[in-house]
């Protein structure tokens, strides 16, 4: 087991990736990076996109979400928020919901990760320049060790996740692949 290591799978959510145009090759992946993760006993948590039926909880000033409130006020959020099916939590993983990009803000992350001794994360999911920068970026403030599985994470913009994993990510992080998490 890597201790204090866990697997974040972030935003895996039928909602969110109904999204992109071709999602099964991220779920492919994400889902090959869990069976690592239990393999070699890292605890897996799934970080979910949650808001209330209703959306009273989107603020008009939030600039990425405001414009979705009419769109999605009358959907079941409940459907929204479910994790893929090829990805369904299993017994003893962690669940933590969040209202905002950042898989700390608005959850109990950070919470999770103190009282299982975690302290260092490794990010997975959708969307590079959504979860996995703010996430990478405010893990990277708590102190938090971070690995990021480039190809365990997707942008709907190619470019964005090219420049985030190969640029940016590489100031706070480790980013490497699936392939060289497993033989490492």
């Amino acid at each position: 087991m890597e201790q204090n290591t866990a697997l974040l799978v972030m935003d895996m959510q039928v909602g969110i990736l109904s999204n992109f145009p071709n999602p099964e090759n991220i779920i492919k992946n994400v889902a090959n990076a869990i069976e690592i993760a239990r393999a070699k006993n890292i605890p897996v948590i799934y970080v979910t996109l949650e808001f209330k039926n209703g959306i009273s909880d989107i603020s008009p000033n939030n600039k990425l979400f405001a414009p979705y409130r009419e769109r999605i006020k009358d959907i079941n959020l409940d459907e929204f928020s479910k994790v893929h099916p090829a990805l369904t939590p299993q017994e003893g993983d962690i669940r933590v919901m969040k209202r905002r990009i950042s898989a700390f803000t608005g959850s109990g992350l950070e919470v999770a990760l103190r009282s299982n001794g975690i302290q260092h994360i490794i990010l997975s999911g959708v969307a590079t320049g959504g979860i996995v920068l703010s996430t990478t970026t405010e893990a990277a403030d708590k102190d938090y060790k971070i690995s990021v599985l480039s190809d365990a994470c997707a942008d709907r913009d190619e470019e964005v996740h090219r420049v985030l994993t190969t640029k940016v990510f590489i100031r706070h992080a480790n980013v490497l692949t699936i392939e060289e998490w497993k033989n490492s």
